[in-house]
């Protein structure tokens, strides 16, 4: 488990840069945090790590799912916060991505904690002492 402090939307952006530099296809990266954390701008690190020039990351709260192409990687960004069934779940196509052998990028993943893959790396957002600082904690790659 890797521990980071991030005092800006620039740090964690900077860290899912570096998070997302690491990975290889079919890793699924599960966010767990209440919202407002910096999740998306998260994703949006990611993406720059994964060599995706994607500016306009969002969050895929009423889509339930963004596809972000770049030259050799893939990036689905899943929002399950309204996910309550695995009826809800079959219906996203989750487990058809999962097929796919690219990355994934799920938000609130405590709601699909028992659909994860064993191998998946956790991000977990907490809030820090001031309003825009956040503790996160990566769990399943090194990054130190």
């Amino acid at each position: 488990m890797s521990s980071f402090y991030s005092k800006s939307v620039k740090d964690t952006v900077e860290l899912g840069n570096k998070l997302g530099s690491k990975l290889s296809k079919g890793k699924v990266v599960a966010y767990f945090g209440p919202m407002g954390m910096g999740k998306t701008a998260f994703t949006h690190g990611l993406a720059e790590g994964l060599g995706i020039d994607e500016k306009n990351v969002s969050s895929p709260t009423f889509a339930l799912v963004h596809e972000y192409k770049g030259k050799e990687n893939k990036l689905y960004h899943f929002d399950m916060y309204r996910i309550s069934t695995w009826d809800d779940l079959y219906s996203t196509g989750y487990f058809d991505y999962l097929d796919a052998e690219e990355i994934l990028a799920v938000e609130w993943s405590e709601n699909i904690e028992n659909a994860l893959p064993e191998d998946c790396i956790k991000v977990i957002f907490s809030p820090g002492e001031n309003e825009n600082e956040r503790n996160i904690e990566i769990i399943g790659v090194d990054l130190l």
